[in-house]
C-alpha cells in the first residue's frame, strides 16, 4: 500500500473516460454528531504526495489537502445524516444516506461511483462498486475520506462551543474515556445518538 509520502494512484475500476466519483463517510463510530459522507470526482491527471487514507494523515495535512481538493477537483460534495436520523434508522443506513446526498451535491452527474468499504445501495442507475480499504487504495476515495472528516470536525468543534463539557474540539465525538466519564457526569446532549451505548 502506498505511504502517506507517496499518494495513490487513480487506478479505473471501470470503463476509461468515465468520470468516476469517489465516495467515503466519517463519523460512523461517534457517540454524537451527524455521520458525514464526501463524494470526490478528481481529474485524471490529478496526484499529490500526502494524498491517502485521511486516518493516516496528520489533521495539519488533511486540512491543506482539503483546500488542494475542493480547487482542484471536478466536482465534490458533502452529505449528512443528523444523529436523528441514525436513531431512527440506524447507522450503517443513516452512512449510506449520507453517501447519496454527497452525490446528490455533485455539480458534475459522475459515470461510476467507487466507494470505502463493503455495503452500499443503489444510486439511480449508476454503476457502483465497493472496495473494503479503499480509501487506502484509491485517490478519489482517499480525497472523499478527506472531506467528510475535515468538513464533520469542522462541524463538531464548532458545536463544542454549545457544549463544552464534552470535550468534542478534542474527540470530535468519538467514544474515548473522557467523552464517556463527561456523559456519565453531566449525562447525554441532545446531540448524543441515544441508540449508542453513551456510557
Amino acid at each position: 500500500m502506498p505511504s502517506a509520502d507517496t499518494g495513490l494512484s487513480l487506478p479505473t475500476c471501470f470503463t476509461s473516460g468515465i468520470l468516476e466519483a469517489g465516495v467515503d463517510e466519517a463519523g460512523r463510530g461517534c457517540l454524537a454528531g451527524s455521520v458525514y459522507a464526501a463524494a470526490v470526482i478528481l481529474p485524471d491527471d490529478f496526484h499529490h504526495p500526502w494524498i491517502n487514507d485521511s486516518k493516516k494523515l496528520t489533521e495539519r495535512r488533511r486540512t491543506e489537502l482539503r483546500s488542494i481538493i475542493e480547487a482542484e477537483a471536478v466536482a465534490w460534495g458533502v452529505g449528512i445524516a443528523t444523529h436523528t436520523e441514525i436513531d431512527e434508522i440506524n447507522i450503517l443506513r443513516a452512512s449510506i444516506l449520507a453517501m447519496h446526498r454527497a452525490i446528490d451535491a455533485l455539480k458534475v452527474t459522475p459515470g461510476a461511483i467507487i466507494v470505502d468499504g463493503n455495503r452500499f445501495t443503489p444510486y439511480r442507475d449508476i454503476q457502483w462498486q465497493t472496495f473494503v480499504k479503499g480509501d487506502g487504495r484509491f485517490a478519489n476515495i482517499a480525497a472523499a475520506s478527506i472531506l467528510a472528516k475535515t468538513h464533520r470536525d469542522q462541524a463538531m468543534t464548532e458545536l463544542s462551543q454549545q457544549y463544552p463539557q464534552y470535550h468534542w474540539e478534542v474527540n470530535k465525538g468519538y467514544p474515548t474515556r473522557d467523552h464517556r466519564a463527561a456523559i456519565a457526569q453531566y449525562g447525554p446532549s441532545p446531540l448524543h445518538r441515544t441508540t449508542f451505548r453513551l456510557v
